[in-house]
């Protein structure tokens, strides 16, 4: 079933809890707005606000929130699983936002979003919203409190892999129709390796190369022993591998990924399986990567059936990208 085809229902409190994880797993909420007694307020206010949410297999991937004034409409909390984003639910969900506003008669919806906000403006502007010539204005009608302790602060478990041997590795046949090429990026350029990184890494809050300076990432991604594998699929590009050689005896995998439309293809499958084989020609001692709980929860399965092994984990924290800017939300 495609993501136009999939059905939405309204919210109800059963819901609240997973709204608020869903939000909260998306960057929508800040310590000062309680997700839960947001959702809670809207699913109170049924003559003029409702919850809108996407489910498939039984699990809630989406969620729009949409209320009204009686002059015109607001859309708050459009969210989409971080693992679930670039395929058509979000499109989905606004329109069904916007189909709810019809009903009542309401005859236009605004939404605000962060000038920084670049990718989401974009989205919006693909569904056909324009810029609204209005200063928004506001003022806080009640003390902030004081944010929580670990507020800004995001935890993940991070797991080490190793490969020591060259592995058997079997084709991956992709879907009829897929042309592929798998290309090393000559030197690339700063503003195409940053459009690669941050395509691919936003949902899973790869931040490191976007706080470094283009000096800085030039002299890494510009190194000889740096090899920047651009997957282009159908003409365009699909996703990327980084192999490092510098460490003597090891190569490490130290990024890869696809960009979010090109998920679910087998299409990561077929990229781990050429790098790796690229990988071990150089006639390495170990082949490393590591993944941690923010990835895409079947890159350590993905890993391990091709051939690597666990050897340590750790549980880091970091600040939450999305609060400190480097990310857009």
């Amino acid at each position: 079933m495609t993501a136009a085809a999939v059905p939405l229902r309204s919210a109800t409190g059963a819901d609240i809890a997973a709204l608020a994880a869903l939000w909260r797993s998306c960057g929508l909420s800040v310590w000062y707005n309680d997700p839960a007694e947001d959702a809670a307020a809207f699913l109170n206010a049924p003559a003029h606000a409702a919850i809108l949410v996407l489910e498939e297999d039984g699990r809630l991937l989406g969620s729009v929130s949409v209320c009204h004034d009686s002059h015109r409409g607001w859309v708050y909390y459009l969210a989409v699983e971080p693992g679930a984003q670039g395929r058509g639910r979000g499109r989905r969900l606004m329109r069904a936002a916007e189909d709810w506003l019809r009903e009542r008669d309401i005859p236009k919806l605004n939404i605000m979003v962060r000038p920084s906000n670049e990718a989401v403006i974009a989205f919006y502007r693909k569904l056909g919203y324009e810029d609204t010539p209005r200063h928004m204005l506001g003022c806080w009608l009640r003390p902030l409190p004081p944010p929580e302790p670990n507020w800004g602060k995001v935890e993940t478990v991070i797991t080490y892999l190793e490969m020591l041997a060259r592995p058997a590795l079997k084709p991956v046949t992709l879907p009829p129709g897929m042309k592929v090429a798998l290309l090393r990026a000559e030197r690339p350029s700063v503003a195409f390796y940053r459009f690669l990184y941050n395509r691919v890494g936003a949902q899973w809050l790869w931040w490191q190369r976007r706080a470094m300076s283009d000096a800085d990432l030039v002299a890494v991604i510009h190194d000889p022993k740096v090899e920047v594998l651009v997957l282009y699929c159908n003409g365009e590009p699909a996703g990327y591998a980084e192999l490092d050689r510098r460490q003597p005896g090891d190569i490490e995998l130290a990024y890869f990924g696809l960009l979010p439309e090109f998920l679910g293809r087998k299409l990561g499958p077929w990229l781990l399986t050429q790098t790796l084989e690229l990988a071990w020609t150089y006639g390495p001692e170990r082949v490393l990567v590591n993944t941690n709980t923010l990835d895409h929860p079947k890159a350590l399965q993905l890993y391990q059936r091709l051939g690597f092994e666990p050897y340590r984990q750790e549980t880091t924290s970091f600040d939450d990208p999305r609060m400190n800017g480097l990310i857009p939300v």
